[in-house]
């Protein structure tokens, strides 16, 4: 059997080298890049296991720019970004995909939509293109089966978590079983709509428990109480399950997923109103730097951590990205540096750890890698102009980073908020 994937992407190149464990795969893409550095035996970015993978089944796996007719079953990894305009889905690379899908399809064949979408997507979109495009004689089987796996994890949650299966009938789903004989995970049978919006579902709880956690933190501040603690000992409820606050939310996943939820209804407030405070923490942590920084003419701002999350390269959505915006707006001359992300992947300059830090006033810690937690401050303090640092993640010893002479601000911890507090940490 022979399964071509289109997308070789964060989610379509893992599940393509997954399947070809066990039967032949045909990726697709249309970026000529990516295809030429996997038919050159590279891998287009950074994940745990992913090249031990590949190189397990260089065999069975080629890639190239347009689909394969010779297949029998498609799955469909491609983008689905927000417009930044409408603030709705664009569906574009989906209805693309299908269309070139349809066009090979053979009675009998499968497709499978991984793409995270809108609850309806399959029925007004996809399935009317494989229906108009498709063979004369009908026979498609398909299947909705929205990917739950986040960078840094990715294989591993490939194989060991749940999978819903929203095929369009009996034989879809049973196929679309078959197809997936990698996962170990509990397969839940559902229908395409109801496996689009349990999808969005999930990734909007954490949206709005994150956003609970940052409200919390801003409270914490203002009663000096230590809010990532005081998570800890509400968890210990069996009941409670309070997220971690932070400089806002990124990946493709939870900032974009709420709104593919809400964009054709006025009802949802909750959602909306969690966007928002997430959002805003950007304009939160720069309200800490300028405490630090108040009585520093030009002061020189250093990020560290451009990806969205720790111990990853992916920068999608990273609240990272609105801070630098943020504080350059500010008058702030600003640098940035990550020891995971390349220069050429980010659309903001990125230096190397020492020429970022070199004259700086402060540090503000965005992302959590695990390089950072390990930073020695007394090196740090030495190069800077002014040593002072926002961590906005709690993973600096706030001890340890005191006693090398650092004034620290902890996002969150109303104990540790260096600078002027006469004013009101939320304006």
């Amino acid at each position: 059997m022979t399964v071509s994937v289109v997308g070789l992407g964060y989610i379509g190149l893992p599940t393509a080298l997954l399947l070809a464990r066990t039967r032949d795969v045909v990726g697709v893409d249309i970026d000529e890049d990516v295809v030429a550095t996997l038919n050159d035996g590279g891998l287009p970015f950074e994940e745990p296991g992913l090249a031990e993978l590949f190189a397990e089944v260089a065999e069975n796996f080629s890639a190239q720019t347009t689909v394969p007719e010779d297949a029998e079953a498609y799955l469909v990894a491609t983008p689905t970004p927000l417009d930044e305009v409408t603030e709705v889905a664009n569906l574009r690379y989906v209805g693309a995909a299908a269309e070139s899908v349809a066009a090979k399809l053979d009675p009998g064949d499968l497709v499978v939509l991984e793409s995270t979408v809108p609850p309806g997507t399959s029925e007004r979109l996809v399935l009317p293109i494989l229906d108009r495009d498709g063979p004369d004689e009908g026979g498609v089987r398909y299947a909705h089966c929205p990917e739950r796996a986040s960078p840094g994890a990715t294989l591993d949650e490939m194989v060991h978590n749940d999978r819903l299966v929203g095929g369009v009938d009996t034989e879809s789903r049973e196929r679309t079983v078959d197809l997936y004989d990698f996962a170990e995970g509990a397969i839940h049978p559902t229908d395409p709509t109801t496996a689009e919006f349990v999808k969005l579902m999930e990734n909007t709880y954490r949206d709005v428990n994150i956003a609970l956690a940052n409200e919390f933190a801003m409270l914490g501040e203002e009663y000096a109480v230590d809010t990532r603690h005081a998570i800890e000992l509400a968890n210990e409820h069996p009941r409670v399950d309070v997220h971690s606050p932070g400089p806002g939310v990124g990946g493709h996943c939870l900032p974009i997923d709420p709104q593919f939820l809400t964009q054709s209804t006025t009802d949802s407030r909750l959602i909306s109103v969690a966007r928002d405070i997430n959002e805003s923490m950007a304009v939160h942590t720069l309200r800490h730097v300028r405490r630090l920084v108040d009585t520093v003419a030009h002061a020189q701002v250093t990020v560290l951590g451009v990806a969205y999350k720790g111990n990853v390269d992916d920068t999608r959505e990273t609240p990272a990205l609105r801070l630098l915006r943020l504080a350059e707006n500010e008058g702030f001359d600003v640098r940035a540096s990550d020891p995971r992300v390349d220069d050429k992947d980010f659309t903001y300059p990125l230096s190397d750890l020492d020429a970022a830090v070199a004259d700086s006033d402060c540090l503000v810690v965005v992302t959590d890698h695990a390089e950072f937690t390990d930073l020695d401050p007394s090196r740090l303090a030495a190069q800077m102009r002014q040593p002072a640092v926002v961590d906005t993640r709690g993973i600096l010893d706030p001890e340890r980073w005191r006693n090398a002479g650092f004034t620290l601000s902890r996002l969150g911890d109303g104990r540790h908020i260096g600078g002027d507090r006469s004013g009101e940490m939320r304006q």
